[in-house]
């Protein structure tokens, strides 16, 4: 994945940025795809590589109302330590989108800024 998907994601998830993690809790619970329409017979099997990550995130997570939702609440519980599927991301995607989404977080736009400022991720 590349850096500008990354940061596209990330100015994506800034509209969260003040909505409590119970709130967006209750959104994927009550909102999610996953927690209600997939019997565990229809998962697909798919072989233990990246690529295969990838594939079962892109299923499951196909047509799925709050992904974003979903994306912003693991990366804040999960943090770098995030696995399994949210958002419509693997695992180790998010743990590269970790340190830029914690960036952005660390360092919110100032009052009459642009959301991103310009600055780089240390």
């Amino acid at each position: 994945m590349n850096r500008d998907r990354f940061d596209a994601l990330v100015f994506k998830l800034a509209k969260f940025r003040h909505v409590p993690d119970e709130v967006l809790a209750e959104v994927v619970t009550r909102d999610g795809l996953c927690f209600w329409v997939f019997d565990r017979e229809e998962i697909p099997e798919l072989s233990g590589d990246e690529d295969a990550d990838r594939a079962l995130a892109a299923w499951l997570c196909a047509g799925c109302p709050v992904m974003d939702e979903c994306l912003e609440l693991e990366l804040r519980t999960g943090g770098p330590s995030t696995v399994g599927v949210w958002g419509g991301m693997a695992d180790q995607d998010r743990r590269v989108l970790y340190p830029i989404w914690r960036w952005h977080r660390d360092h919110p736009p100032k009052e009459g800024e642009d959301e991103w400022d310009g600055g780089e991720p240390a």
